[in-house]
This record gives structure tokens, sequence and C-alpha cells, in this order.
């Protein structure tokens, strides 16, 4: 490729290092869906032949079914998947092969190839995250009125639905659908037409490639056009937050499957053994999800110190943009996947759910919360003084709703007996009915728009 320049070929660690077809040979569809846009507006404009044109197209479709029948030969001599494929194209189309690349670089098509696979991966990846919405929700449905304990510090809080907890994921996965959503369409913007970096003499029609390869528009400005990875990092960034909800709910599901719990169970699908202690029933899948995270947030990390002293515009170190894009996508898919096969394979355990909201005390804040309206308390006030009455209770060892009215009424007299009204479990989930609450009427409610926004 460089005779006309060098006199010799590289040393062999030199073509060891430079070459990327071991990994870039996953763009193969994108860099030929492009050289056939680029190949069609040479000829629309008049740069190339008809006759040359139709030979190009013909080889290019040739190619494509040679790799994906697995009969292409990737060779590492060629550094990447551009010059293996143009040096097929030569082998089956002869001189015409050259034309090709008139009026195009390998850095807008490398820019381009890359951003047609970000484009592609973010739409298979939408649709599995609106099916492990639907299993959340659907989840979410038959657990409606089954009573938890809520957390916060990782200590019993108050009391809600397992329905209510498991909507509360299906709200971040919409967010990360969004964030995915809006990278897209940042993103969908052409490269091709940008050549190495100033553009090209060449009378060219940037508008019909962008719109052949299903773009919004072309880029503004040929320099921006081949050095920008922002779309890269914006994808990563999005799967890290991604990943990072994931993990938390990976987190919940290993607590819950272990015996201080014993909120959920999940079959032998989604769990293993143990090679010396036959009892045992890990939730793997959970734990892989939740170590899996690493390696995304890992990746976010490496593209960001690859592009943080780059100059303009392409230098060889965005080369190491693919691995990392590569393996946070798939990471994500195959992470996305399981989970959706996990929610849908967990079944709750309600009788434990709801004994484990005898301790705590959590359902001190309605007792708060009643003498605010009852009494006309101030709210710090009635804070302090449920305080003292959870004080009498544990030194009693018993539930608030097992506290006699007398032991009550010597922190306040005022109390009387309608306050067993609100120290029922059932009646505190029940009563927290406003908008986004985990009363199952306002669960269920949100389970209906969910379904409208998400599905």
């Amino acid at each position: 490729m460089w005779g006309g320049r060098f006199a010799a070929g590289p040393a062999e660690v030199m073509e060891q290092i430079n070459a990327s077809i071991s990994f870039d040979q996953r763009l193969y569809a994108q860099d030929i869906a492009g050289s056939k846009a680029h190949c069609a507006m040479l000829v629309d404009q008049a740069i190339i032949s008809a006759e040359d044109g139709a030979a190009i197209l013909s080889g290019l479709d040739t190619i494509l079914s040679e790799i994906e029948a697995g009969r292409f030969v990737f060779k590492a001599s060629l550094e990447d998947i551009h010059m293996n494929i143009e040096a097929r194209l030569r082998d089956l189309i002869g001189e015409a092969a050259g034309r090709l690349h008139t009026a195009r670089s390998r850095n807008d098509q490398v820019a381009l190839d890359v951003r047609l696979w970000t484009r592609d991966a973010i739409d298979r990846l939408d649709p599995a995250l609106r099916d492990l919405q639907a299993a959340l929700i659907d989840q979410a449905e038959r657990e409606a009125d089954t009573i938890m304990p809520g957390y916060t510090h990782l200590q019993a809080a108050q009391p809600v639905t397992l329905g209510h907890h498991l909507m509360a994921y299906v709200e971040m996965l919409g967010r990360d659908r969004a964030r995915l959503a809006d990278c897209r369409q940042r993103l969908n913007e052409s490269p091709l037409g940008a050549a190495a970096l100033a553009g090209t003499s060449f009378p060219i029609d940037r508008a019909a490639t962008a719109r052949s390869l299903g773009f919004d528009r072309p880029m503004a400005n040929s320099m921006d056009a081949v050095a920008d990875r922002d779309y890269v990092l914006e994808f990563i960034a999005a799967g890290s937050i991604l990943a990072l909800h994931l993990s938390r709910f990976a987190e919940e599901l290993v607590l819950w499957c272990s015996a201080g719990f014993r909120f959920v169970e999940l079959s032998d699908a989604f769990t293993t053994g143990s090679s010396i202690m036959p009892q045992k029933r890990n939730p793997d899948a959970a734990e892989l999800i939740r170590g899996k995270a690493g390696r995304v947030i890992g990746a976010l990390n490496s593209l960001l110190t690859v592009m943080k002293g780059l100059p303009m515009t392409y230098g060889k170190d965005m080369q190491e943009d693919k691995e990392p894009l590569f393996d946070a996508a798939d990471t994500l898919q195959l992470c996305v996947t399981a989970m959706t096969g996990m929610v849908r394979d967990m079944r709750a355990r309600p009788e434990d759910l709801r004994q484990a909201t005898d301790h705590g005390f959590i359902t001190a804040t309605d007792l708060a919360d009643w003498l605010v309206r009852r009494l006309d308390m101030p709210f710090r006030q009635a804070h302090h003084v449920t305080g003292s009455i959870v004080r009498l209770a544990e030194e009693r060892d018993c539930a608030l709703a097992d506290l006699p009215l007398a032991a009550m009424q010597e922190v306040e007299p005022r109390i009387d007996a309608e306050v067993f009204e609100v120290l029922s479990v059932e009646k505190a989930v029940a009563s927290r009915n406003s908008e986004g609450g985990t009363a199952p009427e306002a669960v269920r409610r949100a389970i209906a728009a969910a379904r409208e926004r998400f599905l």
C-alpha cells in the first residue's frame, strides 16, 4: 500500500502493533455499506464511469457473501478491514477497484464505519431494554399487593410493595433508553466526504451519501468529522450508567436470594451449585452482571484516556476506540438479556417479605404523621414523641402495634385508641396513594402509565 513512498516493509513488531484487522473485521458490513453508497455517488456525479461502478458494486456484494459465509481470509499484512476489502475487490474486478477510493480517505471511512456500528449497537440494545422493562412491569403487576420493607442505609425504613420496588427499575431503564436515543440522534450525521481532514476537490454529493446511509445530514466540518469520537464516548457513558443500574438490581437479587432475606427464589436456570457444598444455590448470573459493570466503566475510562490529549485531527491512537466500544456493547447486550431472564424467572416469597416488616418499627413515620394530623402537632415535635415511643417498644421487645395504649400515653397523654389504625403495615402501605407512591392502587396506575410510555 505504501510502495510509492516507502522502499522497505515494516518491522514484524510494527506490523503487529499497527494491524487492527483482528478486531475491526467486525466493521465489515458497515464498511461495505459505506463503500456502496460512496460508489453510487461517484457514478451519479460522473467521477467514475457507470461500468466501473457496476463492477465495484458487484464485487462488494461478492465480498459480503464471502465474509458472511466464513470464506473470506483476513490478512494482518493488510492492516485493517478497509484494506482487506479493497485488496479482495482488486482480486475480483481488477483495476476498477482502485477507483473506489477516489475522494475518500481511511480517516473518513473508519469514522463512518464506527458511527454506523455504534448506531446499530443502539438499535440492538433498545429492544432488549424494552423487553427487560416489560419483564419488570409484568412482575410488578403480579406483586402490586406484596408487602415488603423499604430500606434506607440497608435498614428497614417504611413498608412498601414489591411491585413498587420493581417499578423503580423500570423508571431507571427508561432514562437509560432515553440517553441512548439521545446519543443516537446526535451521532446521526455522516462524516463521509471529509476525506483525510480537509474535504476534497472532487464534486461529491455528501448529502446524497448521508441520505443513502440513513443519516440526517452530513457533518458540517471536515476536521471535526474525522476527529470526533464523542458519540463512542457518549454511548459507553450511557452504557456505564445502564451497567450501574443493572449492577444495583443484581446486588438486590443477590441479597434477596440469601438466607438472611429469602425474599425471592431463582430456578436452576439462573443459579449454580458449589463444588464442595452440595446444599448451595448461588445466584451467579446476578453476581456476574454486578461484576461486568466494571468492564463497561473500564471501557469508558480507557477511551477517555486515549482521547484526552489528541490534537486535531486523526491520530493512530484513535484505533484504540474499537475494542472498548465492542466490548462495552457486547457486555451490555449480554447483561440486559441475562437480567431479563432472571426477572422472568424469579418468584417472590410473599410470607417472608411480609414477615420482614415485623422488624425495625417501620410504621414509625405513620405514627408521626398521625400525631401531626390528629393532634395538630408540629412535625419536629411529632418526630421526637415518636422516637420516645419507639424506644419504649424497643425496651419491651414488641412491635409498635403491640405497645399498650397506656404506655404511649405516658409519652403523649392525648394519644387515643385511633392511633392503632395507622400502626398496621397494610394500612400504612395503602395510605400512600399519592402519585408515585407505594399503595397498590398507585402502583397499578404507575404500571398502566409505564406500559403506555415504554412498551
